[in-house]
């Protein structure tokens, strides 16, 4: 299931302030080449977002929100996840929500604890998947499959900003809601550019 952030209710203006936190300090202009080689006239570095304390209580405010009550625990790919995970982890407990974050590491770690998770991250958890940015999906799709593997449940992925507009159909194959905070056509970009 797919739901569409402009269809979600923003009953205390949680999206509004998250967007306008992400105009201001994480949209960058002028000419950039993306990791794809697209070429491009605007840029998003939403750690400038996440890695803020004003930013970061602005993500958790909005994505608390949309947080289905069975989630355990919230995670993804280092670096891209691992604001997004602690920060909103931390302000939830704040708030008498209990959540582990947890990380997937890029490659498996073959001494101490072993594996692709770091973190707290329990089998039979149920799971947000999150990343601060994405364009394409992949790195959302590969944590959906290492967590998976480790045995515990992806019901949710999400991102601050959803810059490509091609996760949801991933997630819809996987069988994985999404929900992703803010569009760039939120932020006034056609997807994808």
């Amino acid at each position: 299931m797919t739901t569409d952030p402009s269809e979600l209710p923003d009953l205390f203006g949680t999206r509004a302030v998250l967007r306008d936190h992400v105009m201001a300090h994480s949209v960058k202009r002028g000419e950039f080449v993306l990791k794809s080689g697209a070429r491009s006239t605007w840029f998003l570095d939403t750690k400038q977002t996440a890695c803020r304390s004003d930013g970061i209580m602005a993500v958790a405010n909005a994505l608390l929100e949309i947080l289905p009550p069975e989630v355990t625990a919230i995670g993804g790919l280092t670096m891209g996840a691992d604001p997004m995970a602690y920060g909103v982890a931390a302000v939830a407990a704040t708030r008498g929500r209990d959540l582990r974050s947890f990380s997937v590491r890029k490659e498996a770690k073959d001494h101490g604890v072993t594996g692709r998770i770091a973190g707290a991250l329990m089998p039979g958890d149920k799971v947000v998947i999150t990343e601060d940015t994405t364009t394409r999906g992949t790195s959302l799709m590969e944590a959906v499959e290492a967590v998976r593997a480790f045995g515990a449940e992806p019901i949710l992925v999400t991102v601050i900003v959803d810059r490509g507009g091609t996760c949801a159909a991933m997630c819809e194959a996987a069988g994985i809601a999404y929900q992703p905070l803010l569009t760039a056509p939120d932020l006034g970009f056609p997807f994808g550019t």
